[in-house]
């Protein structure tokens, strides 16, 4: 390892937060609610600070996000901080990461810290490092604020167990969605170990939470998440979310983070010269998010090998392709119908259900409940509307396209 010019602390947090940026799994929902209300202990896991993520659920958090070090033995082609890279380096104690996370949150700048580290000597030296800085956190500080550690799948299965016990989520990055891209662009990381260390976690997640409920005690680490890296490789769209169905499925993950590849410095000539479109990252969560909470299967939305539509969110596509199964009468469809239906979420959907008890719902009901019309009546049937000949119109798509569309539903 190249020696390391003495650095203050405040370039320290310069360089190791700038280089925690490229890593997005750090979203705080399923936080366990812990409080110092009282006198005791420090922290929280529910006040508000300066909101530099936002949670699955829309909630805005604070994290202070910074690497313990930057230094890395790995030479993973699309990392920044890979051995090779001519790139500022520096290193924090586990003092100065503890004492960082007090002193920002005492200053109401952050609700929590989110660890990760390159990996220097070993993983199980480097994974020590970042367990003693949660342990201090807790056992020495009674911190009570949220906790993500970033497991180093190397590691040894006891290091990552005791993460778990100081945590209240922890990630393994699998990074790139196919096997062989990692093999070539990562040659040092075996998917087989981050597998293997994810099914490790899973099993430890689920032996700790029945006994910490009985015991009336804080839990182990809630769940688990990884991050895919989006167009560093040429893998495809459905590429992508067959891997992270496979993910949900054989983890129970908590969350896929997609994080569109930013070309770097002194880049491999194998990597691309510029980063995908920042739509086909929020597309991607779209496409997530409907196979998790709307019921859809991955094959629905897209097929392996090719890309999600960017000139549409993934609901309204996939509405496009099935206009046989459209208008749907908004007073009598079930539940899992009308969350296929364009522009309909799922808060509308349970506004709809109850209050369509009551009356019959017209256009305007379906706005005040939180549909978005021009999505959603091309599809739907209300008291006061039929779309007739509109649900098949060839222009319908064009009337549908929104290039800046944010929404996820």
């Amino acid at each position: 390892m190249p020696r390391m010019a003495v650095l203050d602390l405040r370039r320290k947090l310069a360089i190791l937060s700038d280089a925690a940026k490229y890593d997005a799994s750090c979203a705080s929902s399923g936080a366990e609610k812990r409080t110092s209300v009282g006198g005791q202990g420090v922290g929280s896991t529910e006040g508000m600070g300066i909101c530099h993520a936002y949670a699955p659920d829309g909630r805005c958090i604070s994290l202070l996000k910074i690497l313990l070090t930057n230094f890395c033995i790995y030479d993973c082609a699309y990392c920044i901080n890979r051995v090779s890279s001519n790139t500022p380096r520096a290193r924090f104690t586990v003092k100065e990461v503890v004492d960082l996370t007090l002193n920002f949150y005492k200053r109401n700048y952050v609700e929590g810290l989110f660890l990760s580290s390159g990996v220097i000597r070993t993983g199980d030296y480097t994974m020590e490092e970042m367990v003693r800085v949660a342990r201090s956190l807790r056992l020495d500080h009674d911190f009570r604020g949220y906790i993500h550690l970033k497991l180093i799948p190397e590691a040894s299965p006891e290091l990552a167990a005791e993460a778990g016990l100081y945590a209240d989520r922890v990630s393994i990055n699998i990074e790139l969605p196919r096997d062989d891209s990692l093999a070539s662009l990562a040659p040092e990381k075996s998917p087989t170990d981050i597998k293997r260390a994810m099914g490790r976690m899973r099993l430890a997640i689920d032996d700790h939470v029945e006994p910490a409920k009985k015991a009336g005690r804080r839990s182990f680490a809630r769940s688990q998440s990884t991050q895919l890296i989006v167009g560093a490789d040429e893998a495809k769209d459905g590429d992508i979310l067959a891997r992270s169905a496979s993910l949900y499925g054989a983890y129970r993950l908590g969350r896929v983070f997609y994080s569109a590849f930013s070309p770097i410095p002194d880049a491999s000539s194998r990597l691309p010269l510029t980063r995908p479109p920042l739509l086909r990252e929020h597309r991607l969560y779209q496409a997530d998010w409907l196979m998790r909470f709307y019921g859809f299967e991955r094959p629905e939305i897209v097929a392996e090998g090719e890309d999600l539509d960017l000139s549409v969110d993934p609901k309204t596509s996939w509405a496009l392709k099935n206009r046989a199964k459209f208008p749907v009468d908004i007073q009598t469809a079930d539940k899992e119908t009308l969350l296929r239906v364009p522009g309909l979420g799922a808060k509308a959907v349970e506004r709809i259900l109850a209050a369509r008890k009551i009356t019959r719902l017209t256009l305007d009901d379906l706005k005040r409940v939180g549909a978005v019309l021009k999505r959603a009546r091309a599809f739907v049937v209300t008291a006061d509307w039929t779309p007739g000949a509109l649900t098949d119109r060839e222009s319908l798509k064009a009337a549908l396209v929104q290039p800046q569309q944010l929404s996820l539903f």
